[in-house]
């Protein structure tokens, strides 16, 4: 089998594991079995559990970006399917935020929309310009930004 395709069966594979034991139960061994392949052969394409599972939150990310970027955002069920996203996005930061900081879930969910919108506006930008900042690095100053700046709200328990 081509590396490529025996890389998208690995992380097929992975897939299934993941969502069916969790992150923390999934083992090498049950992802290999899966696969149809031997341990050796897992590791040939990912040298540990968190590169395979860093490898699956890429390509899902890359699916999203695609969405993002898609011409056919006008159309109503893309733009739902792209709203829903970023509404479960938002929640889920949101309830960091709620926790971290301790405020009210109105104020968290505006800062977790904040942020969502921050990171998109900001993709789309790295998309459309020339720029030697590889998307590793810009993700990276953009959350440095994003996580300073929500630093400032402290928890309520240690507002003066």
């Amino acid at each position: 089998m081509p590396r490529n395709a025996r890389r998208a069966q690995l992380l097929e594979s992975a897939l299934e594991v993941f969502v069916a034991q969790g992150y923390h139960a999934a083992a090498m061994d049950d992802i290999a079995e899966r696969a149809g392949v031997s341990k050796p052969v897992l590791y040939q394409h990912f040298p540990g559990k968190l590169e395979l599972y860093l490898a699956l939150l890429d390509q899902s990310c890359d699916t999203i970006i695609e969405v993002f970027e898609s011409d056919l955002t006008n159309e109503q069920a893309v733009r739902e399917r792209v709203d829903r996203v970023t509404r479960e996005c938002a929640e889920a930061i949101a309830e960091v935020i709620a926790e971290d900081t301790g405020l009210p879930t109105e104020q968290s969910r505006l800062l977790a929309v904040s942020l969502v919108g921050m990171a998109q506006v900001s993709a789309r930008f790295w998309l459309d310009t020339a720029h030697d900042l590889s998307q590793e690095d810009a993700a990276t100053l953009v959350a440095g930004l994003a996580w300073r700046g929500i630093r400032g709200y402290p928890r309520s328990d240690e507002q003066a």
